[in-house]
């Protein structure tokens, strides 16, 4: 039990800490802004030394493909479209349940907009609890857990590819995921491992590639810097961005890290209107260097309610007109969602398993298990005492 009392003495200092907090925020922002000018008329210049010193630098940037003072206004949507998303939840392994196994859940929803069709709201659970789902990511030292969300990953996006190809319209659409298309775990993977949840996803953009689907990934209150990190090019005080032999460790105070912990979208935020997206931007990460032709773009939209971050495949990214109407549908589902997309918190609803949803799936798996002839079926002692008390 929370002791509030105990609590509320902590909340003053807490308070004069975020006062002071935002009063320097306040400046980064201002610097940033400065920079962010003075990149309008060398922007080349940076680009062609982030290109020339890219083995060098150490820290992830981003390339803008479009002009930095980029504001363009999105173009309304056609009235006839279709938008589909998918969204995961899982229940994961537990050794005091009844039984070692873990679930997936995967929401699905199609909304077709303008068309005399019925909407698709349901979800895809799977259960996983053979030895070789349960374990296999032992041998690369990942835990069950981990391993569990990589491939419910892998699973959101094979089933939107099912969902894009399958639906009966021929009217426009988009392909919607929560998160990040940019999957920065696969970096510490090992290569058998990542070999195991990249490919499925990339076979299943490539199937909405030729389905001619656009997709999108949908990042809410973003925490990225990639934007900003490429001003860190013309901060840098030293003749070349040569941070290997210059800043090594990029882990203490660096000369040319003036902005930090300033994000992307608080950045955006002061040049944007409601309605309008900013520069096109090319990530750079290194394990897009695994995505082949598939590499990942991304822009900054002003949704109305927040500044979002938008993240499409090259092939999408290359198509302008694919391009703008993709936007023009995702603002759609923002102003129709209330200041998120519908269909994403739709896929999510649909996918949420809620602690009943979690009693009832232990309830039924105890009755087969007893039904199959199994004894002494219950959780451990300590899972029961943690859920009730008798002092």
């Amino acid at each position: 039990m929370l002791d509030l009392t105990k609590l509320a003495r902590q909340m003053q200092g807490l308070s004069q800490h975020l006062t002071t907090e935002a009063a320097a925020s306040r400046q980064r922002l201002e610097l940033a802004q400065k920079h962010l000018k003075n990149a309008f008329v060398s922007q080349q210049d940076l680009i062609d030394r982030q290109e020339k010193w890219r083995d060098r630098i150490l820290f992830a940037n981003a390339t803008p493909i479009e002009p930095l003072e980029t504001c363009i206004d999105i173009p309304v949507p056609p009235k006839v479209h279709t938008v589909i998303a998918t969204d995961g939840s899982q229940i994961a392994p537990n050794h005091h349940e009844i039984a070692y196994c873990y679930l997936l859940n995967i929401g699905r929803v199609v909304l077709h907009y303008g068309q005399n069709l019925q909407p698709l709201l349901d979800s895809l659970p799977e259960v996983f609890y053979r030895p070789e789902d349960l374990y296999v990511s032992r041998q690369w030292g990942i835990r069950t857990e981990d391993w569990m969300s990589y491939c419910r990953t892998a699973s959101e996006t094979t089933v939107l590819a099912e969902l894009a190809c399958t639906a009966k319209t021929a009217a426009p659409a988009l392909a919607m995921v929560d998160g990040s298309l940019i999957y920065w775990f696969l970096e510490q993977l090992p290569t058998d491992a990542r070999d195991r949840i990249l490919p499925p996803i990339l076979e299943a953009w490539q199937q909405m590639r030729d389905a001619q689907i656009p997709l999108m990934g949908y990042l809410s209150a973003s925490r990225n810097i990639e934007g900003m990190n490429f001003l860190r090019l013309l901060a840098c005080p030293h003749p070349a961005p040569d941070c290997l032999t210059h800043c090594p460790n990029q882990l203490e105070k660096v000369p040319c890290k003036i902005f930090e912990p300033l994000r992307d979208t608080a950045l955006w935020g002061t040049q944007l209107k409601p309605g309008q997206r900013g520069p096109l931007w090319r990530s750079n990460n290194r394990i897009l260097e695994l995505y082949a032709d598939q590499t990942i773009y991304f822009c900054y939209v002003h949704v109305g309610t927040e500044i979002a971050r938008i993240e499409i495949p090259s092939w999408v990214a290359e198509n302008t007109f694919t391009f703008d109407q993709a936007l023009g549908l995702m603002l759609a589902q923002v102003q129709k969602g209330y200041g998120y997309p519908v269909a994403i918190a739709e896929a999510h609803n649909q996918a949420v398993v809620r602690g009943g949803d979690r009693s009832r799936f232990f309830a039924l798996l105890e009755r087969q298990m007893i039904k199959a002839g199994l004894r002494n079926v219950g959780t451990s002692y300590k899972e029961a005492r943690k859920r009730g008390s008798i002092a």
